[in-house]
């Protein structure tokens, strides 16, 4: 077989258009910033600043939401009674809690702000669960119960929690991935500003992955559910709107994005970051990396997760529970150095694959706990090259052409992950990766020209 986009070497139409993506993303990451929509966020303070020679960003310390937020827009939460929801990963540029600056930093406390409720998302506040139903727990600074906004699924802050707010604030690291609850969690929280008249404040944060790549499979909207979680209406918190896998924009867009297209009523602001660029990749930004959750303990698991995640939906270890968690996958039957040599011959851009053996240790997903597997580890060479979801395509069909009989793949969970039902079944069938992608990338365009207008960063 042909291998086009995905190669080392220069040529072929389907290289081209692999490229054409790559500067169109380039481009329009780097756009100026679009005009505010209808309250949705504050304008991002300027930097003027470009890249070094080489290509080399400037070394200028990012200040997150939260330090933006007490320095110059404390009048947001002034002598407000706030519901906060965050975790481990709501800290400052000097790696100090959100809750404990809202709760005692002398600014906050000089502004009358009364931290009154908090609620944590998936893995829970210290994020270090991994394990549906969450109970409650109890802040031993604040003495405040942290409730949980994790059951069987992602579920919003109730509206008996919410009568004696008069602001809901949100502080939560996105990984750049479609799939990530804590998008849910911000959805869920406009959506129930609204259901109470509450205003919503988003504190913004790095895209981890960078603002300026965009690609994968478009959520079909046949699967998406943004509707507000109930009792009848069984959302999973991650299949929210339709999205390429990895959408490149921060958490804070992410919800000016929901608040545009969805039509919110909610009194949304976006407090921005300072100093961030779309470039940018999270070590560049010189703020503490801290694990948003158990499985995700640096940048490279971060950039690797969009191919791996589908395959939470299959009989395939994605590393749960050893020290490279979505940077490595196995299985007991696998024939690793098979399947390396399946994806070496797809010369695909800025990764390696090397064969090796792995026991996942009290795995969150129960899949080969205690058993040593043959697995294959996915190396990056050159990040800026690496394309997640052309992987995790690439991986799909290498997994189905050597172990037809023996991959199991959970439809309706892989398509939620994935994007749609088409992609799995034209890769299940041995069509070229290449090309299941590039039938993507119109749609993908067409994302990323629409989300200039919610941009709040170059």
């Amino acid at each position: 077989m042909k291998r086009r986009t995905m190669g080392r070497t220069e040529g072929g139409a389907g290289h081209r258009r692999g490229g054409a993506l790559w500067v169109a993303s380039a481009l329009l990451g780097m756009a100026l910033l679009a005009a505010c929509a209808s309250g949705g966020g504050r304008q991002a303070p300027e930097d003027a600043a470009g890249p070094r020679p080489g290509g080399r960003l400037p070394s200028r310390k990012v200040r997150p939401g939260i330090s933006v937020l007490l320095t110059d827009s404390i009048a947001l939460v002034k002598g407000k009674r706030v519901a906060l929801v965050t975790n481990q990963t709501g800290v400052d540029e000097k790696g100090r809690s959100t809750v404990d600056l809202l709760a005692a930093d002398p600014r906050a406390v000089a502004a009358g702000v009364k931290l009154v409720r908090l609620f944590a998302p998936e893995h829970g506040v210290r994020g270090t669960a991994d394990r549906p139903n969450l109970p409650d727990e109890r802040d031993e600074k604040t003495g405040l119960v942290v409730h949980s906004l994790y059951q069987r699924t992602t579920i919003a802050p109730p509206d008996s929690l919410l009568q004696d707010v008069d602001v809901l604030v949100v502080d939560l690291q996105d990984i750049g991935t479609r799939t990530w609850t804590y998008v849910g969690v911000v959805l869920y929280a406009m959506q129930a500003g609204e259901r109470r008249g509450i205003p919503v404040v988003v504190l913004d944060r790095p895209n981890p992955i960078t603002g300026a790549r965009t690609e994968g499979g478009i959520l079909d909207s046949a699967l998406a559910n943004p509707a507000y979680p109930t009792g009848s209406n069984r959302t999973n918190g991650f299949a929210l709107y339709p999205m390429p896998l990895r959408h490149g924009l921060t958490m804070g867009e992410l919800a000016r994005l929901f608040q545009a297209q969805l039509k919110l009523g909610t009194r949304l602001v976006v407090v921005p970051m300072q100093n961030w660029r779309r470039a940018m990749w999270f070590d560049d930004t010189e703020l503490p990396w801290v694990r948003p959750s158990p499985n995700m303990p640096s940048v490279a698991s971060a950039l690797l997760y969009p191919a791996l995640v589908p395959f939470e939906a299959t009989n395939v270890s994605v590393g749960r529970g050893t020290d490279l968690p979505f940077q490595r996958f196995g299985a007991s039957w696998l024939d690793a150095p098979r399947v390396v040599r399946l994806l070496e011959d797809l010369n695909m851009t800025g990764v390696r694959f090397r064969p090796e053996r792995i026991t996942p240790v009290q795995p969150g997903d129960g899949k080969f706990a205690g058993r040593n597997i043959p697995s294959i580890r996915i190396d990056i060479e050159e990040r800026e090259r690496v394309q997640p979801a052309r992987l995790g395509a690439a991986i799909l069909w290498a997994l189905r052409k050597a172990h037809a009989d023996s991959l199991r793949v959970t439809p309706a969970g892989f398509d939620l992950r994935m994007g749609n039902a088409r992609q799995r079944e034209a890769l299940m069938a041995g069509e070229d990766p290449d090309g299941v992608i590039d039938r993507q990338l119109p749609a993908v365009l067409a994302f990323e020209r629409d989300a200039r207008r919610i941009h709040l960063y170059r």
